[in-house]
């Protein structure tokens, strides 16, 4: 009996029908900040008695609260007593917040011979301190004896100098499925592009400020002679070419969480979202959400919201809710958070149904999130709570 031949191709071999391979990317790595804390009349504070504490003002760095906690007599009775302790404390909520810590007693007499103990630049054999709960403190009981203090060159004027370093341990999943905005694919041949680089059977010349630009009726759909030259020529790049031009900078999250929003405002790229907001070309519109989300961190998540919320930039605005969701107890604790929650006071709204979401579908529950909820709720005012100075 002869059998029917099998077809060379199969429909699981059909590359038309492959799915493309993915990948995802976790960045951990540490945001630094320091402080230093000055106590003028250092021997008055002499006596205070062990286990009492001097304590700095709170400064922030990865989203948390930290504040110094001198104890001029000791923290302990029983060993440390001849000793000044020092200690760096967790001032805000947090649970399992990982850093590295650096306290360095500084040599006021220029000579460079500061007393340094540090976590960073050296291999930890557990890896970097864990603090579980507000309150946690890392430090060092004998972190200096008394005696010698008071007669070395850390001692000047009645002056000590106390340096602070805290690097908070931050990991982010780099994952294209979750943290992407889908761009659809360009409709125009790569061969219309050429049009605008050799200008060929152009019939139409605009002035821009001084600067002219030559282009076709057939491809412009309107004169847009409001727009400054370097975004007319970016938008002239796009109809042409149905891209990104190249002179739209790359944005990384490290620069957009250095950048204030007013200063955000005027990069190339949100100038160029304006433009397809307002000309309705959704194309390029997509094309720049896209850009702009790779700059999703904690640090400029708040912005990138407000940015979202203005152009009604709807898929960019979803991707930072839902980053801003899972990490909500860093984000709420950011200076960017505080800076725009007044002017846009749909944010909390927004914040509060994203983070609903998050946490009917986290296989972790809505345990993690139940404080920063709360906070989010109170409207954020326990973040911003004094760590109350203890006496005994």
């Amino acid at each position: 009996m002869t059998r029917p031949s099998r077809s060379s191709s199969s429909p699981n071999t059909n590359p038309d029908l492959i799915e493309s391979p993915t990948s995802s990317r976790s960045v951990t790595q540490t945001v630094n900040g320091s402080h230093q804390f000055v106590i003028q009349g250092y021997s008055l504070a002499k006596g205070i008695g062990v286990g009492k504490h001097i304590a700095s003002d709170n400064f922030s760095v990865g989203g948390y609260q930290w504040t110094i906690f001198v104890y001029p007599d000791g923290k302990n009775q029983e060993d440390s007593s001849s000793y000044v302790s020092v200690f760096i404390v967790l001032a805000s909520e947090g649970t399992e917040v990982r850093a590295l810590f650096e306290l360095s007693l500084v040599d006021q007499s220029g000579k460079g011979k500061h007393k340094v103990h540090s976590h960073f630049d050296r291999s930890l054999d557990g890896g970097p301190y864990t603090l579980k709960y507000r309150g946690s403190m890392w430090g060092y009981k004998r972190f200096f004896r008394r005696s010698l203090l008071e007669t070395s060159d850390y001692l000047k004027d009645d002056c000590l100098k106390i340096n602070c370093t805290v690097g908070v341990v931050v990991s982010e999943i780099h994952c294209p499925r979750l943290h992407s905005i889908h761009v659809p694919d360009s409709e125009l041949g790569s061969d219309f592009g050429k049009l605008l680089d050799t200008l060929e059977g152009s019939d139409v010349k605009f002035d821009i400020a001084g600067e002219k630009f030559q282009a076709h009726k057939l491809v412009l759909a309107a004169r847009s002679s409001d727009l400054e030259p370097k975004v007319f020529k970016a938008l002239l790049h796009f109809m042409y070419k149905d891209s990104l031009s190249g002179d739209v900078e790359p944005v990384t999250a490290h620069s957009f969480g250095l950048l204030k929003l007013s200063e955000i405002d005027e990069t190339l790229i949100v100038k160029l979202l304006a433009a397809a907001t307002k000309y309705n070309l959704s194309r390029l519109r997509s094309l720049c959400e896209s850009h702009i989300c790779k700059a999703v961190s904690i640090s400029s998540v708040s912005k990138i919201l407000a940015l979202s919320d203005r152009y009604n930039a709807t898929e960019l605005k979803s991707v930072s809710l839902n980053f801003a969701a899972e990490n909500l107890a860093a984000v709420l604790q950011t200076k960017a958070y505080e800076d725009v929650k007044d002017d846009y006071p749909n944010l909390q709204s927004e914040l509060l149904k994203a983070v609903a979401g998050y946490d009917e579908t986290s296989s972790s529950g809505g345990g993690k999130s139940q404080s920063v909820w709360g906070q989010l709720s109170d409207g954020g005012e326990t973040s911003s709570r004094r760590l109350r100075q203890r006496t005994t």
